[in-house]
């Protein structure tokens, strides 16, 4: 994958969080915060480049970016932490104002025509058959009307995660799910199961808001 384009404005759009969030988080301080950064950056980029291009109409491309950029953190911490304390770091430093106010424009269109219509169509995709960092999921929607189902049945995540050896970290990136369809207004997203902790699959669930 090439580091221009996308993957350079996630790098611009939360590098500085994830640099800030390792003081308030995790205790470190401003200069070493600033040294792991440095290091991160030059991870960032060499994990871009090891990634395949996504397909153009794989809606996942951000998730895995997102993953490696975390990731890229991580392993230059000076002690690996908890699932706990990172599943916080992980929300604070992705959960700017800008990505609230892109979660809040994302639920204005949650369960229209075109959002069902796009789900369909990244089903019938099952990029995950061709690239393993992408994802392939079942839609359901629900009978009583309520809202639909995305059911994941490989994850990028996962892979990117085994990759650097932090597999056991995983579930801490599950979490953020909750505290984007929060901010979005307009729906509660519900799980029963993730791949990371074992389950037979990964069900995102997103019941609308009365």
């Amino acid at each position: 994958m090439k580091y221009s384009g996308m993957p350079t404005g996630m790098w611009l759009l939360f590098g500085k969080s994830f640099e800030r969030h390792l003081t308030s988080v995790f205790g470190i301080d401003v200069g070493s915060a600033k040294a792991i950064s440095r290091k991160a950056k030059v991870k960032y980029k060499e994990l871009i480049a090891s990634l395949p291009e996504f397909e153009r109409e794989d809606r996942f491309k951000m998730n895995a970016v997102n993953a490696v950029l975390l990731g890229s953190f991580v392993v230059n911490m000076p002690k690996r932490p908890s699932v706990e304390d990172l599943t916080k770091y992980y929300e604070e430093s992705m959960m700017t104002s800008p990505m609230r106010w892109f979660c809040r424009k994302a639920g204005k269109s949650k369960f229209s025509a075109k959002d069902i219509a796009g789900m369909k169509a990244t089903a019938a995709l099952r990029a995950g058959d061709r690239n393993p960092y992408s994802w392939n999921m079942d839609f359901f929607e629900y009978e009583d009307g309520s809202g639909y189902e995305a059911r994941f049945y490989t994850c990028g995540i996962c892979h990117i995660m085994k990759d650097l050896g932090l597999y056991d970290l995983t579930p801490a990136l599950c979490r953020l799910d909750y505290s984007m369809s929060k901010a979005g207004g307009a729906s509660k997203f519900v799980r029963e199961y993730t791949l990371a902790s074992g389950g037979p699959y990964c069900d995102c669930g997103y019941k609308k808001l009365k």
